[in-house]
């Protein structure tokens, strides 16, 4: 964990201030979500905290991920600017914030009044008693309607009570080379060696073949770059098992993850393996970004910051894709697809917090339509769209382009939730090290998936089985309906 300082001098920071006071009313103009000629809700906070007096005196300490500065900078200073309330902020990597969080609260060292965790670490950050319930606050401030603005909030809640804001729309995509999907003789060859014609894949199956055809190693061409690290292997078989239309967990919780489907889908990850880049085992999360931005690798999977990485002045691959969502699987004679989200960052309130009032208003203001547009319209930041006006907002169309986006707002109004269980790390940290095993052949995939089903049982158990089996039958239901009704229990 590291302190980021400021990054403007005082000087250019007051010239920012002063350009946020001139100029907010015309570049973030109210959105209308609460009714035309309503005041907007980021000034209604404002109004809220002043009126709390002696009660909101600040400063408030926030905890964030790296590659969040872009997109929280302009949020803090317009804050402080309308408040008068400083917010410090210490930035964590990317991979370590969840944990930062945990140890904070074990400690109780009360460092931070909000924090932006991944949304996947809700369930054990409230299992550990590490951010507030918002629930009360929420009734007192929130206006009708502003949750059911967010097309996937369903990290936001657990067991009943709300403890987050969803800040971050993080649904998987694909990212396909358009020079080569539509090189005409690459059209040609591709047609007459497999009958078929090349265009962006429907199916894993499609992919995996378009990633070994043009996986030309000896030309400096790669077919993929598909995560392959130990933390973020899982997201891929998560999709490709989704697409083969059975839950990863019966009703009465038994494990499905090694079923055939499962082996299956793991087969076809070592299959493909083969076709990506040679680097993939060590690339993490910006690594990918700037592997793939060369423009020698066919496709690549992605969020909207990949997309913004992507789209910007140091990538060669800017308006040189072409984007889809995470391919399916034909079940039943029909095809199948699952969008997944499975990041995301949320704005939370700390449990050892000495302002929690304070501090959900700012993450109000923060997740209000004008506020997140502005956070999720700037080009140096991962912030992604997650309300529907984000998506007419000309400033996010620059940064991420409109055919990007079409795909982006599709995949997050379908996409299927991650594994939102008490004990998730534990679930997925488990599938992950099975699943690496078996990438590297130390096992078979057969029993690499019987190890992690086992553990699972365990874990299950740990947790409650009563609890846990009532939780995830509501997790059910927050599948989306055209998918939760083609899955299948088994056995």
């Amino acid at each position: 964990m590291k302190h980021l300082a400021t990054k403007q001098t005082d000087v250019e920071r007051r010239t920012l201030l002063k350009g946020f006071a001139a100029g907010m009313a015309t570049t973030l103009a109210p959105t209308g979500v609460f009714g035309a000629g309503t005041e907007p809700l980021d000034m209604q906070v404002v109004a809220w905290v002043k009126a709390l007096g002696e009660d909101a005196k600040g400063p408030l300490n926030l905890l964030m991920p790296n590659g969040a500065e872009g997109n929280v900078y302009p949020i803090t200073d317009r804050f402080e600017l309308l408040t008068g309330i400083h917010v410090n902020i210490t930035v964590s990597e990317v991979d370590d914030i969840n944990t930062d969080l945990l140890l904070d609260a074990y400690g109780q060292t009360g460092r931070f009044d909000l924090a932006l965790p991944a949304t996947f670490a809700m369930p054990d950050l409230i299992a550990a008693k590490a951010v507030l319930p918002i629930s009360d606050f929420a009734a007192r401030y929130e206006p009708a309607g502003f949750r059911e603005g967010i097309l996937f909030s369903v990290g936001d809640a657990f067991d009943g009570k709300t403890y987050g804001f969803q800040t971050d729309g993080d649904a998987y995509t694909m990212f396909y080379h358009k020079g080569l999907l539509e090189d005409k003789m690459e059209q040609d060859r591709y047609e007459h060696l497999f009958g078929t014609s090349l265009s962006a894949p429907q199916t894993w199956d499609e992919l995996d073949q378009q990633m070994a055809y043009f996986h030309r190693p000896d030309d400096g061409l790669f077919g993929g770059l598909l995560f392959r690290t130990p933390g973020y292997l899982v997201w891929e078989w998560w999709v490709r098992f989704h697409a083969k239309g059975i839950w990863p967990l019966s009703q009465d919780m038994k494990p499905q993850i090694d079923s055939d489907q499962g082996v299956a889908a793991l087969e076809e990850m070592i299959r493909v393996t083969e076709f990506l880049h040679p680097d993939v085992t060590k690339l993490g999360l910006f690594e990918n970004w700037n592997a793939y931005a060369k423009g020698d690798i066919y496709c690549n999977i992605g969020w909207g910051g990949t997309q913004k990485y992507l789209n910007g002045p140091r990538s060669n691959m800017r308006g040189n894709m072409i984007f889809g969502p995470t391919p399916g699987g034909i079940v039943d004679g029909d095809l199948l697809i699952t969008p997944y989200f499975n990041w995301g960052w949320n704005y939370v309130v700390t449990s050892n917090s000495t302002q929690p009032e304070l501090a959900y208003l700012f993450a109000l203001f923060a997740s209000s339509p004008n506020m997140s547009t502005l956070a999720v319209r700037q080009a140096d930041g991962y912030f992604d769209p997650f309300r529907p006006e984000h998506y007419e907002d000309e400033g996010i169309k620059a940064a991420y382009s409109p055919a990007f986006l079409d795909v982006h707002r599709h995949s997050m109004q379908n996409a299927i939730p991650d594994l939102y269980l008490q004990n998730q790390g534990e679930y997925f940290r488990t599938l992950g090290t099975w699943l690496n095993r078996a990438l590297r052949r130390e096992l078979s995939p057969k029993e690499a998936l019987s190890r992690a089903a086992a553990r699972w049982r365990i874990i299950t158990n740990s947790a409650d089985k009563k609890k846990q089996k009532k939780r995830w039958l509501e997790l059910r239901k927050k599948y989306p309906r055209s998918v939760r009704e083609r899955l299948k229990d088994i056995g």
